[in-house]
């Protein structure tokens, strides 16, 4: 027992650690940026993995498609949409086809032909090389590029323009219909739009779609004929604010049906506004906690770490829920706590200890996990330990909760005959999971989507329709600086450039194609002859051919602002090519990394071997779906890992507090039986565990490691055990309740939680409450007949 003052210094620092922690909270970043997410010593085809999922420009982009009227009307509405949106700051670009869309590329490509062109050679400019440019300019005028190509000779007789909108081609485009971008049949006028926010920035990009839903409804207005026009839109970002919105929408929802049932429950047993409150105040104090020390210790807490950790957490509810209802009649909160004190800690050091194999993680979120629920249970059971006492009304008594104990204690009473039951459903299950064929875990990434079926076909159509590609496949290196990475960005595009010729695949994108090396560029601006020299291999050049010299002023005066020119750097490409760009060439901690996209891959293995045999440094062959793959194969170990080691350190503890084998197995053998009954159960008709459910095996093995304690701890009085009973049943029935609903979810990872923690923690109750209980019955039920064990009135 404490002293009056030891008390009030425990409620001063119980309440200056939470206004502390409260500070704490209001100063600290929270990130979304799934990088966290990966180990410490990821590879670079998981860094670009998680590149091109957050910031690349895929991530950013948003498909557009309008529909419900004739092609005129939605071309008028493609044009008037895609004006507004290019006023809008939060769009890096616009893209539908029209001139305005084109523009600054084309006219970016034309004024620097002559330093982004590979074809700018030596030999290109000399006497033949001139000559025979000149004679491919006759054959062309004569081709179906012939219009073209007479706009351009004066200023390009070297096609140098005409090499580059070759090479540029190699990227599909949609079908173009009344200046605009439309789909096969001009069903649907396509647009995509990309955002100046990364894709894990949810908020902005959750604000940009606002802005188009706004500005859409702007253009419908002031186009004739498109009131009953519909938008459609898909996309990374569309994807990531719908999810969130799920996800906001279920959690909320399954929340307040939750918290009522849990109220209803509670108030039902103690009968007291107070101590409803109280219960809350061990959990909610634990949450504080726990985000305050994981900014402290990373700097940061990310979006996962909160979510996950208030439901790893979860259990400290029940801390309160032991204490109020264990609490007899002319007992105090105190007295209780005194008895119950060391069956309690012992259970919350379990969870403890449980946990903590998680800061030894490799992933830097699964670290902030285990250093949330660690921190969050002592904080908890220090609050119910040391807080809790003083505040409880001082004659309390849970009146409701005997009642609740009933049909428990019936299946206690007959616990002897019920274990081999026990047995038999535990070999039972054994079987069932040494006989699944196929592996235990779920690899179907698409099964942990929560986009449904339709939107995910919507997303599909349109990339087609707007020829997106897949960017699937990537060639990836890093280097020190910028200039080292264009320069090995050239020499991956010859190499590339010969796989293509070879079909091995349809095409590729290198940065050093929008913006060369200050090397390259340097030396095709010295390739250019000096204004009288090329005006004189010119007019030789030009002998025997029907052009006439005086055509081609602007040629000469051109290749002179070449030579007069600054070199090309990042800051003089248009939207377009700066945001494509600087999807491919990016600054890391550890220097610069070159992402090159692939098209059409046609024989994977053989760019692996060309690479190999390219004698270029850490050229490395990326494949997007099997890096997903085995970084999903990764964390299924991770987690597997760190459960078993948590769970070994948790029987280590156990014999440490209980000090006999035998108690030891009472305790450990229920929780063993609910996690292979519920795994069983799970992975019945050839269904597979999901990584979600791994987060739901440790909190089956933390909360029911309380009840194995409390049921092998029953030494006192009947009553005092009829009141552990009930609390353990009121603590079980407040969390089946709670994750059962919120198994009912769509979405998978609050359905597999719900699902895994509602099943296997009733499993737990009902193995412990037969495996676990070794005192006499007689001394049990305190020689009174079950229907009788509801405690006192």
């Amino acid at each position: 027992m404490f002293t009056m003052q030891a008390r009030r210094v425990a409620l001063g620092v119980w309440l200056l650690a939470v206004i502390v922690c409260i500070v704490i909270i209001a100063r600290t970043r929270l990130e979304t940026d799934m990088t966290a997410f990966l180990p410490r010593s990821a590879s670079l085809a998981e860094q670009v993995l998680t590149e091109q999922v957050t910031r690349g420009v895929a991530a950013r982009l948003i498909l557009l498609g309008i529909e419900g009227a004739p092609p005129a009307t939605l071309a008028a509405l493609s044009k008037s949409l895609a004006a507004r949106l290019r006023r809008q700051i939060a769009f890096a670009y616009v893209a539908n086809g029209d001139d305005a869309s084109l523009t600054g590329t084309r006219d970016y490509f034309w004024r620097n032909r002559y330093l982004l062109s590979p074809g700018v050679v030596a030999d290109r400019f000399t006497i033949p090389g001139l000559h025979a440019a000149l004679q491919e300019d006759l054959g062309l005028l004569g081709s179906d590029l012939g219009a073209l190509i007479k706009g351009s000779l004066p200023n390009d007789p070297t096609g140098e323009m005409l090499s580059l909108s070759q090479r540029l081609a190699r990227s599909p485009r949609p079908r173009s219909q009344d200046g605009v971008w439309f789909s096969a049949g001009g069903r649907r006028a396509l647009l995509l739009v990309y955002t100046r926010a990364a894709g894990f920035d949810i908020d902005a990009q959750q604000a940009a779609l606002a802005q188009i839903h706004a500005a859409f409804q702007d253009s419908r207005r002031t186009v004739s004929g498109a009131a009953a026009v519909r938008l459609v839109e898909s996309g990374p970002a569309v994807f990531a604010v719908q999810t969130r919105a799920t996800m906001k929408r279920d959690a909320t929802r399954f929340s307040l049906l939750a918290t009522a049932v849990v109220t209803a429950l509670l108030v039902y047993a103690y009968r007291s506004a107070r101590v409803l409150v109280l219960s809350l105040l061990p959990v909610a104090s634990g949450a504080l906690a726990a985000v305050a020390a994981v900014s402290l210790g990373f700097g940061f807490v990310h979006g996962i770490t909160l979510g996950f950790g208030v439901t790893l957490i979860g259990e400290s509810v029940d801390y309160a829920i032991y204490l109020f209802t264990q609490t007899m009649h002319g007992d105090s909160a105190a007295a209780t706590l005194a008895r119950i004190w060391p069956t309690l800690r012992l259970g919350a050091l379990t969870s403890i200890v449980g946990f903590s194999a998680m800061l030894f993680s490799d992933f830097v979120g699964f670290a902030q996990l285990g250093l949330f629920s660690i921190t969050g249970l002592v904080a908890a059971a220090g609050v119910t330990r040391f807080v809790l006492p003083d505040l409880t009304p001082p004659d309390f008594f849970a009146t409701g909760a005997g009642v609740l104990a009933r049909p428990l204690l019936v299946v206690m009473s007959r616990r002897q005959w019920l274990r081999p039951a026990v047995a038999l459903l535990v070999l039972a299950a054994s079987v069932v999971l040494l006989a699944h064929r196929g592996g235990f875990w779920d690899e179907d990434l698409t099964k942990m989507s929560p986009i449904p079926a339709a939107e995910q076909r919507l997303d599909q159509a349109l990339r087609h329709e707007a020829g997106v590609p897949d960017l699937r496949y990537f060639v990836v290196f890093r280097r020190s600086g910028e200039q080292v990475a264009l320069a090995e960005s050239e020499a991956a595009a010859a190499l590339l450039e010969r796989l293509v010729a070879t079909h091995t695949l349809g095409g590729f994108d290198v940065p050093s194609e929008i913006l060369p090396s200050d090397r390259t560029q340097r030396k095709r601006r010295a390739t250019l002859p000096d204004a009288g020299e090329l005006r004189a291999r010119f007019a030789l050049a030009l002998a025997g051919l029907p052009f006439r010299p005086g055509i081609f002023a602007p040629f000469f005066r051109d290749t002179a602002a070449t030579k007069r020119a600054r070199l090309l750097t990042r800051a003089d490409l248009p939207a377009p090519l700066r945001l494509q760009f600087d999807s491919m060439l990016f600054e890391r901690d550890d220097g610069w990394n070159v992402v090159a996209p692939l098209t059409d891959v046609a024989d994977p293995k053989r760019i692996v071997a060309s690479l190999a045999a390219s004698g270029q440094q850490g050229l490395t062959f990326v494949d997007i779906h099997q890096e997903s793959d085995r970084l999903l194969h990764t964390y299924q170990r991770e987690a597997t890992l760190l459960a078993s080691i948590g769970s070994l350190a948790i029987v280590i503890l156990l014999f440490i507090g209980l000090r006999a084998p035998a108690r030891v197995a009472f305790v450990v053998a229920p929780l063993a039986a609910s996690v292979i009954v519920t795994a069983a159960l799970l992975t019945l008709n050839g269904g597979r565990l999901s990584i979600f459910m791994v987060v739901g095996f440790l909190l089956i093995v933390a909360v029911g490691s309380n009840y194995c304690l409390f049921f092998e701890r029953l030494y006192h009085t009947p009553e005092s055990q009829r009141r552990s009973v009930a609390s353990i049943v009121l603590a079980n029935l407040c969390t089946v309740s709670a994750y059962g609903l919120m198994s009912l979810s769509g979405i998978p990872v609050l359905h597999d939680i719900g699902v895994t923690v509602a099943a296997g923690t009733f499993l737990s109750l009902i193995f412990a409450a037969i495996v676990s209980v070794r005192v006499p019955l007689e001394r049990l039920v305190g020689g009174e007949a079950p229907h009788s064990l509801a405690g006192p009135p």
